[in-house]
Order: structure tokens, then C-alpha cells, then sequence
């Protein structure tokens, strides 16, 4: 009797794990597509935060290059005795944009000199050249330079000599050379050599190999990294750097155009936002300003999207607005840009934009106006905005803002207010713990299709981890995966949608998570840019339905799942979330009269340790994984690993 008993418990436990194993059974009516993606669906979101341009992608490597910090000499170092008086600080009204330089006089030939301490150091690779230069204007003619990098032990790994020329207005000089060892904290010497008085400025240190080798131009992996997303937009530059903490500190895109040495520099909002990251040094040198931004986005093939003030500043900061009659020039800014980047180049900015090397059109075709503003004082603004920009320049669409969170008051008031103003796109913010995202999925289902489009123009997963590049976890990414698929199922709705904030400094963070993050040498992408990446390379043209049950896969049985097709490559795209810490079986029943044809792509994504995260030391921890399939018929089993995201490539004819 034992035994029978014992068998029978057997056989039971066998047919459960069998029926638990049961293969889930999914529909995809590939010959009913119910919308098209966008081609520019999938793309980046740029902000000056974290030493996301000065000390990251702009390629400077000296801080405080032009002495117009608040405190004019921060980041550098006094070399040597000097007698009182033979290094003072000048502030010359007449320099436009740029006051301030530095006055060396020096009567006696002794050693004396400036040193950088560059943005938490400066990155030098053994073998890359580097190029010095400077502006100055002789004085009393009689000094050279002698330029250095050194080691935290003051062991030179690199060296040239820079003779000044004679002449007395202001000339720039420049000096070119190699490095002998790679240094993430390097710093910079100036020595002055000689006897006689000089006025210095724009002092700077660039490496040659820049992307697309442009002089003094961009960090060329940090552009790569993007690169390689092929995003379908960049919107630009922030953010809350948009707002200011007040409107003098707002920002404003004309003063990040033309010569260099006249973009006039401003504090960086995040200076100061956190009293725990407290950053005294950060500022905007605007060497990346908006002619850069057109260009970055042209180069990766992304839809240029800038954000510009709408007369508010931040309202968790200061709120000032400015009165609605002296709103005018905001909105001629915006004119103006419209100009600078489409306009010809007999218009005045579009002259600008020729003059600074681009005489064709940056074609833009979108433009936000407020970033995270909130409240009647913000629509009221908008609409003046709104109603010229329409009589002006119907061929653009506005951006407007939905506030600073995805549900609540505020939401509620502007997403009312803004689609009976026929906004053209609804911008929409989450930043939200992985459980949010999870129950998102299906956020946009019931949307109204006819209405305004939407653009989820900042969000990432929050977790509970501590602060810092460890937060970008592998939990925190495949919440956003699984998010993601309900964007995609609605792409007809979703027009764009963006991760935020993209780059952080591991030794100059203010926020985190963040999509990519760099030190002064390295950069690797986090967990949530391997799936960011993804979604942007498999993006396909149609959106397919997929039905588990008859209803959408938004999280039954932890399960999360989109499907689109590839018109060009003429292939089933599926993306598919296993959110398990069991594998998973699924028939995909495939309802067309096209056929499978050839092998699959097969990519995941996976890892059964839901913290884990890539970092300097191991950047590829979580990196997708390639294999090739064979499904035949029109049914295609496969299995799904423990949390993993997924892209299947299904070729069909």
C-alpha cells in the first residue's frame, strides 16, 4: 500500500511539471498591421549633467580654460614665487562674450608657471597627440612657453615648446605633441620662460583623434557609443539646463553660436541642485552649443530635436516667469533658430550657420518649447508660443511639456489643456521604481489615436540600490524592456521616446541611473543601454499585433512581448520579455499566408542576478548574445531564458 501511494505522488508530481512546462500558446496576425513605427521612434536625450559635455563628450581637456569661472582661477595652480602683482586677473569690457584673461608679468627670469587640473584629471593615451593653443597679446615681447603633461608624480609624459610672436593685438599660438603613457589623472603645466609682460587667454588642450577628426571637437568614443545606437532624434541640450534655476541663468542658444571665444560661459544648474553632490566647478563653456548639437545629429543620422524656454524658469528652483508683454523675445528666439537651422544663407542666421561651415539646412522638423513646466502660467505662454509659430511656420511641430510626472494634478490639467490646443506632440516624464514600469506596459492601449502624438522624452527605472554608476542594474533594464514593448505596440501613438539623463562621470555624477557612463579614459553602456540599443537597431516599419489569451502581453504570467515587421529586410521582428526566474516555452502561431524562410536571429539579453550592472571593470556583464534559429511552418517554438529580454529576426516571404 506504501508503494502505490509513493508511485501515485510520482506520477502527480510529473504531470504538474509537465503542464507547468506546457509551451504558451501566442497568436501574431502578421497580415493585419495596425500602425506604422516612427522612423525616428527610438532615440537620445542630451543634457549637460553629470560632466555630460565640459569633461565628457566636448573634447576639452582644461578646466576653466578662459578664467570666467566665479571664481576666476579655480582649477588652476600657481607654479613657482611670484612677486605680488605679476599674475592678476584682467576684466576687459570690450571682449564680447569673453572678459576676462590673465596678465603675466615677469621682470626677473625665474621659473614660474600655471598648472590644470583638468575635469577629475585629464585622459592621455600613449601615442595620441595632443595640440596646446592659447590667445595672447604681447605686451612687453620676451617670454616663451614651455607646455607639459604630467603623472600624479610629476613624471612628464609629454612636452613642447611654444615661442610667442611679436605684435600687439591678439594673436593665437599653438604647440602639438605625443604622449609617452597613458594617464587617466593627468595634469597640465604652463611654464613661462623668460622676461616680459603677456595677457593670456582660452588657454586649451585637445587630443587630435576627435570623431570625424574635427579640430577641437567631440570625445570620439563617447560619439561612437551613440553611434552605434543609430538613434532616430537627439533632443538637445537638457533638460533642466533649459530653465535655469532663474531666467538669467536660463539657456539661450544664441550665445552658444559663432567664434568660440565669444560663447559666453554660465554656471551649470547642477552646480548646486543637490546639496549632497555639490559641484563647485561646473560650468558651461558651451563649446558644445547648438551649431554642435545640428552637427552631432546629423552625423549619427538622428532628427534634431532642440527644447527652448518659454519664458519660465525652474519651477522647483525659483519659478520666475516673465511678464507675457515682454514674452517677445523667447519667441524670437525660436523664430530665430527655426532660421538658423533651416532658413537660406541670404537670411541673417542662416548666414551665421554657412559662416560656421554648414551652408546647407539642418532640416528641422520639430521643437519643443518648456521643458517639465507646469501649471496656467506655463499654457498661457505656450499658446503665444502655439499661435505663431503656426501662422509662421506650420511645417514645424511643437513639443509642449506634460509636466514632471505621468499621472497626478498637473498631468491631468496639461494633458487636458494641451490636446484641445492640438498640441502636435505631448512630451511625458517617468521617472519611476521597475514596478511602475512593469505595470506601464500597457500605459498607451487605450490612448486616443486621432489626438495629439506622444513623445516619452525622459524616463529610466529607479532602484533601490545606493547611489552611483552601480544603480544601472540589470532589474532596473528589463523593467524598461518590458515598458518598452507597450511603447512599441503603440507606436502609432508613441511617436519618440528617450532614457534620461545619457552620460554620467563616474567621478562627476550629480544623477543616477544614467544610460552610459565614462571616466576619463573608458566608457561602457549600462544594462538599459544594451537594451535601448536593441530596440533601436530591430526597429521595423509596421506594428503586429500579438495576442496571449486574446489580450495584449502586458505582463500575464510575467510575460511582456511586441512584434513589428521590417518592410526592407522583410522580416517578423518579435521582442519578448521572460520577467521569470524559470525558463519559459512559447508557440508563436503566425496568422498570414506568408511563409518562414531562412534562419533566424536569435539575440537576449540575460542574466538570473537581477542587481547586477556593467561597470569600468567589466563592461559587458550584461551584453546581448547572438544565435542562429530554424523554425519551419507557420508555428515557431522557442524558449525564453530566466529575466531576459529578447529580439527574434524571423525572415518571411
Amino acid at each position: 500500500m506504501k508503494k502505490k501511494l509513493k508511485f501515485t505522488a510520482v506520477v502527480t508530481l510529473l504531470v504538474g511539471s509537465l503542464f507547468a512546462q506546457a509551451p504558451v500558446e501566442m497568436k501574431i496576425a502578421l497580415d493585419a498591421p495596425t500602425g506604422e513605427i516612427s522612423p525616428s521612434m527610438w532615440g537620445v536625450f542630451f543634457e549637460d549633467i553629470n560632466l555630460g559635455a565640459d569633461g565628457g563628450i566636448y573634447a576639452e581637456l582644461v578646466k576653466n580654460r578662459s578664467f570666467e569661472f566665479d571664481s576666476p582661477l579655480m582649477g588652476w595652480k600657481q607654479l613657482g614665487e611670484l612677486p605680488e602683482g605679476a599674475m592678476l586677473i584682467i576684466n576687459d569690457g570690450k571682449r564680447k562674450g569673453n572678459r576676462r584673461s590673465l596678465r603675466i608679468n615677469k621682470k626677473t627670469d625665474s621659473i614660474i608657471g600655471l598648472q590644470n587640473e583638468g575635469f577629475r584629471g585629464m585622459g592621455i593615451k600613449q601615442g595620441e597627440n595632443y595640440e596646446f593653443s592659447l590667445l595672447y597679446r604681447q605686451i612687453s615681447p620676451g617670454l616663451k612657453l614651455h607646455v607639459e603633461l604630467v603623472d600624479s608624480a610629476n613624471n612628464v609624459l609629454s612636452e613642447g615648446l611654444l615661442p610667442l610672436q611679436d605684435g600687439n593685438g591678439w594673436q593665437s599660438g599653438s604647440v602639438n605633441f605625443s604622449a609617452k603613457a597613458t594617464n587617466a589623472s593627468a595634469k597640465l603645466n604652463v611654464w613661462f620662460h623668460g622676461t616680459g609682460t603677456v595677457q593670456v587667454d582660452m588657454l586649451s588642450l585637445f587630443p587630435h583623434d576627435t570623431w570625424k577628426g574635427r579640430k577641437k571637437g567631440l570625445r570620439k568614443d563617447m560619439v561612437q557609443i551613440l553611434d552605434d545606437m543609430k538613434p532616430g532624434f537627439l533632443r538637445f541640450p537638457g533638460g533642466c539646463i533649459v530653465e535655469g534655476r532663474d531666467l538669467a541663468t536660463r539657456f539661450q542658444w544664441k550665445k552658444t553660436v559663432g567664434p568660440i571665444q565669444e560663447r559666453e560661459l554660465i554656471i551649470n544648474r547642477w552646480n548646486t541642485e543637490f546639496s549632497q553632490r555639490l559641484t563647485p566647478d561646473y560650468f558651461q563653456s558651451f563649446g558644445l552649443g547648438f551649431y554642435e548639437y545640428f552637427l552631432l545629429s546629423e552625423d549619427i543620422g538622428a532628427e534634431p530635436v532642440p527644447i527652448l524656454n518659454c519664458g519660465m524658469a525652474c519651477q522647483f528652483n525659483t519659478g520666475e516667469v516673465v511678464p507675457l508683454d515682454e514674452l517677445d523675445e523667447y519667441v524670437q528666439d525660436a523664430l530665430d533658430l527655426i532660421e538658423f537651422a533651416n532658413g537660406a544663407v541670404e537670411t541673417p542666421w542662416g548666414k551665421v550657420r554657412a559662416e560656421m561651415g554648414h551652408p546647407a539646412p539642418f532640416n528641422l522638423k520639430m521643437l519643443g518649447v518648456g521643458n517639465e513646466n507646469w501649471g496656467p502660467q506655463y499654457v498661457e505662454r505656450l499658446a503665444i508660443f502655439k499661435d505663431i509659430l503656426r501662422q509662421k511656420h506650420p511645417e514645424i511641430q511643437i513639443i509642449a511639456s506634460s509636466g514632471t510626472g505621468p499621472d497626478g494634478e498637473r498631468f491631468e490639467y496639461l494633458d487636458e489643456k494641451l490636446r484641445a490646443m492640438k498640441i502636435d506632440i505631448i512630451d511625458e516624464h517617468y521617472y519611476r521604481p521597475p514596478a511602475w514600469f512593469l505595470s506601464g506596459a500597457a500605459r498607451y492601449d487605450d490612448y486616443d489615436r486621432s489626438g495629439s502624438k506622444i513623445f516619452a522624452g525622459e524616463y529610466a527605472s529607479h532602484t533601490t540600490r545606493p547611489n552611483g554608476p552601480g544603480r544601472s542594474t540589470w532589474e532596473a533594464a528589463l523593467s524598461e524592456a518590458a515598458f518598452m514593448t507597450g511603447l512599441e505596440r503603440n507606436g502609432d501613438v508613441v511617436q519618440m521616446a528617450s532614457y534620461a539623463p545619457l552620460f554620467g562621470h563616474v567621478d562627476g555624477w550629480q544623477w543616477s541611473p544614467d544610460l552610459i557612463w565614462v571616466d576619463n579614459l573608458n566608457v561602457y553602456g549600462t544594462p538599459s543601454y544594451h537594451v535601448q540599443k536593441l530596440f533601436s537597431l530591430h526597429k521595423g516599419n509596421d506594428i503586429i499585433p500579438m495576442k496571449y489569451a486574446g489580450e495584449n502581453v502586458t505582463g500575464i504570467d510575467g510575460l511582456y512581448a511586441s512584434s513589428v515587421y521590417d518592410k526592407q529586410t522583410k522580416e517578423l521582428i518579435v521582442k519578448f520579455v521572460n520577467y521569470n526566474s524559470s525558463l519559459k516555452s512559447v508557440n508563436f502561431h503566425l496568422d498570414s499566408k506568408k511563409k518562414i524562410s531562412g534562419e533566424a536571429a536569435k539575440i537576449t539579453l540575460a542574466n538570473v542576478d537581477l542587481n547586477v550592472s556593467n561597470s569600468i571593470e567589466q563592461p559587458l556583464a550584461i551584453q546581448p548574445v547572438t544565435k542562429t534559429a530554424s523554425y519551419n511552418g507557420n508555428m515557431i517554438n522557442e524558449t525564453f531564458a530566466p529575466y531576459s529580454f529578447t529580439v527574434l529576426r524571423i525572415p518571411v516571404r
